[in-house]
């Protein structure tokens, strides 16, 4: 009895203590929350400077209040989704993510919302940063040809999304409808080295992945959330490779991070950095030394950290499926000197085989064998569209988009002597694999392929555009010669 006494006044010690912790860190929240002060004295007026992804607009340096003009134009306009792949996009103002717009707590805000005379359809904005009926979209529904202006006070600070929301809405934010509003401190937030603006979302389209041609957005998809496209920055490759962000070693970074959806959750992590200081859901609170953060859809968040060592780091969903096989990856190109007090590089490789077997088999998810129905043959055209898809599917990660592979490690397909020597043309390479020491282009490398379980008609269309897309003297591959050489077998 009385060891049930004193187990039930601990409980109600803990409870009690708990309490206490949690009204504490409530008053705590509650005392840092700011306000803008609505008696402050609004001076003067500018015109917004408005940027394109990934770009944000200069610091604003006065220290005071101002009545900030915004003029935005909705553009309805097929452009790039991917190489070879155009959709008609719905924008705020030409591009995809929208026009970034950048104020302060306090400032007060006369928003023009201008609708192109050739587009089709009527559309409004609905900023998060709006303490308002629709964020704005009551106030700023527009025909073609139209323009409507209301104004709003920015009373909270932080990093807000911004999206069309006239019926049905989800269309309007899955043709390209969004994009990001800061409301910063009146001092600023502390300076950094450069600021980029990223934005994910979701295409839902007619095709597949990579699937040439024009293509419309499929609705069903959107319903049942199977997004063929994952993309930043509106396209896939939008801000990698030629068009990846640029700094330097030593440079801070500051990125204003946001999630259109309208459907799915991002993971988004910098593969090979951590984040000093994460703005948790583009508000005040800060979280610390983080690897991955979630942003909502229709969220946000603000990330910085210091880039110490050289190279390109990846920008992704660490749902990673979408980063390599739907577009979800942007880049930034680090250069400087290195520095191996942080990182060395590779030291050493050597080939580690504990399991007795070197060549291990990766399944494509798709029977390997040859099919005992007849595939009709490709034509040159059919190859290389289906080639391009596969090979980013199954050989990007190691040869890169490029072909280029990675210096020491993976060789490179691009005028390769090797691969040009063989005489079965590299189909053996896929299907068994390779190991032991080779030589390609006057460089040696000692590595192991595993073989790829694809079916012929997949193998000829990776070698032919292989063959063709990186200098190896071109051809066309058939699937009746990989079936030859899988029967020798």
């Amino acid at each position: 009895m009385k060891t049930q006494h004193i187990k039930k006044t601990m409980m109600i010690l803990i409870v009690s203590v708990s309490s206490v912790l949690l009204w504490q860190s409530c008053t705590q929240q509650e005392q840092s929350r700011t306000y803008s002060d609505l008696t402050s004295e609004v001076t003067g007026e500018v015109i917004a400077e408005l940027t394109d992804a990934p770009f944000v607009p200069a610091r604003i340096t006065a220290k005071h209040n101002t009545k900030v003009i915004v003029h935005l134009e909705v553009i309805e306009q097929p452009m790039r989704l991917a190489d070879g792949v155009e959709y008609t996009f719905w924008t705020f103002g030409g591009k995809v993510p929208g026009k970034f717009i950048r104020v302060r707590q306090g400032d007060q805000v006369e928003f023009h919302l201008h609708n192109h005379p050739d587009n089709m359809l009527p559309h409004n904005i609905d900023l998060h940063a709006v303490t308002g009926p629709g964020g704005g979209a009551e106030a700023s529904l527009v025909a073609p040809g139209k323009s409507a202006q209301f104004s709003f006070r920015a009373l909270n600070q932080g990093l807000y999304v911004y999206h069309c929301a006239t019926a049905p809405v989800g269309m309007h934010i899955a043709n390209g409808m969004y994009g990001l509003i800061l409301v910063e401190p009146l001092e600023g937030l502390p300076a950094v080295d450069h600021e980029f603006y990223v934005m994910q979302s979701e295409f839902y389209t007619s095709g597949g992945f990579g699937q040439k041609g024009h293509q419309e957005f499929d609705m069903q998809k959107a319903l049942d959330e199977r997004p063929d496209y994952v993309v930043m920055n509106g396209a896939v490759g939008a801000s990698a490779g030629e068009n990846a962000m640029k700094v330097k070693v030593g440079e801070s970074v500051r990125l204003y991070l946001g999630n259109g959806g309208p459907n799915l959750v991002s993971s988004f992590h910098v593969i090979g950095e951590i984040f000093d200081k994460v703005y948790v859901e583009g508000g005040t609170l800060i979280n610390r030394d983080v690897q991955t953060t979630l942003i909502p859809a229709g969220g946000s968040a603000i990330a910085e950290f210091t880039c110490e060592v050289p190279g390109t780091l990846h920008l992704v969903d660490h749902s990673i499926f979408r980063a390599f096989n739907k577009g979800a990856l942007a880049q930034i190109k680090v250069v400087g000197d290195e520095n191996h007090q942080v990182f060395t590089g590779k030291e050493k490789e050597e080939v580690y085989l504990p399991e007795g077997s070197a060549i291990q088999r990766i399944s494509s998810g798709k029977q390997a064998a040859a099919s005992s129905e007849p595939i009709p043959e490709k034509s040159l055209n059919e190859r290389l569209e289906a080639g391009a898809i596969l090979y980013k599917q199954n050989c990007m990660a190691c040869h890169m988009d490029h072909g280029g592979g990675i210096p020491g490690t993976f060789p490179t397909l691009v005028n390769s002597d090797f691969l040009k020597a063989r005489a079965d043309k590299g189909i053996g390479i896929i299907l068994e694999g390779l190991q032991g020491e080779i030589t390609v282009n006057g460089s040696n490398y000692n590595n192991i392929m595993p073989a790829v379980a694809l079916n012929d008609d997949q193998v000829a269309s990776i070698l032919t555009y292989v063959f063709n897309r990186f200098e190896n003297g071109g051809g066309h591959i058939k699937a009746a010669e990989v079936a030859e050489w899988r029967n020798k077998k």
